[in-house]
């Protein structure tokens, strides 16, 4: 999750403190939106996803909001 705070930070230009706000209230929003137990794991693997970069193969959720966004420009 760090590293998509970071994303956030970058890319839009706010706090880090806004942008983890900011991502707080989207995971929030789509764990409350999705069927029971879906939610949970989102949140879970986004929590993990900045612990587990020791074997990052980019093709985890981060990085291809990553990639995502940098299409956008």
């Amino acid at each position: 999750m760090e590293q998509l705070i970071k994303l956030v930070t970058e890319k839009v230009g706010i706090s880090e403190t806004q942008a983890k706000q900011s991502v707080e209230t989207v995971m929030g929003f789509l764990k409350d939106k999705m069927p029971a137990g879906i939610g949970s794991q989102v949140e879970s693997f986004m929590k993990n996803q900045s612990t587990s970069n020791s074997n990052d193969t980019g093709d985890g959720l981060v990085d291809k909001l990553n990639n995502l966004l940098r299409n956008k420009k």
